[in-house]
């Protein structure tokens, strides 16, 4: 009788973790369609908001954690390339809400490429807060966490992307190049192509940036 009971008890507990699990997976899910399609800053904040909610939930899944992240530091993006005149009080705050994020992900998942890709996007934007006094603290940062992304992965796609925009963006005497970049982006694609990812809700995002980028290397 004690094992039947035993057996039960099992079974209820197994049913229930994975409608939990299943539901978790649901609600990542509906929220990643946005990851590549928002861009605005108010859509940005609210993804970001969103999936840390669903992080302080799980407690411990580091991707909500990852893709708060991601979305706090494009919005940061948004703001520095927008077509108006940067704030750098507001970058600053997209970028450090995205760095105390994506170390809420590391602590759950170490040594894991996609977390040293937005590490670099991170620094980066610090960077671009203001150029002129920062880029001797954080250029050398934002290379060291994307040479760490491509040591741990040298086969993802997005350290090929974040390779690529760094060439593209960066003006010609001071090394950049569009032609270089058109290579790397070429290459990133064929990346995005073999590239597996892990399960329906692990990332993903950056192949229409790629392509997009790639169309504009003339």
């Amino acid at each position: 009788m004690k094992q039947i009971i035993g057996i039960c008890i099992a079974v209820i507990v197994g049913t229930n973790t994975f409608s939990q699990s299943d539901k978790y997976i649901k609600t990542m899910e509906s929220k990643l369609i946005s990851v590549d399609t928002t861009v605005s800053v108010s859509g940005l904040t609210d993804l970001s908001n969103s999936f840390q909610r669903i992080g302080d939930a799980e407690k411990t899944q580091w991707l909500p954690y990852y893709y708060a992240a991601l979305a706090s530091v494009k919005s940061g993006y948004m703001q520095s390339m927008g077509g108006q005149v940067p704030n750098p009080t507001a970058i600053d705050q997209a970028a450090d809400k995205a760095d105390d994020l994506i170390k809420k992900a590391e602590e759950l998942s170490k040594d894991n490429s996609e977390i040293y890709c937005i590490k670099k996007m991170i620094a980066t934007l610090k960077m671009m807060a203001d150029p002129m006094t920062r880029w001797q603290t954080y250029g050398p940062m934002a290379a060291e966490a994307l040479a760490k992304a491509k040591e741990l992965n040298p086969n993802n796609p997005r350290v090929a992307l974040l390779e690529g925009q760094d060439k593209f963006f960066t003006p010609e005497q001071y090394g950049g190049s569009k032609a270089e970049a058109k290579v790397i982006f070429e290459d990133a694609m064929k990346k995005y192509e073999s590239f597996k990812p892990e399960s329906s809700i692990a990332p993903q995002w950056g192949l229409s940036t790629v392509k997009y980028l790639y169309s504009q290397c003339k």
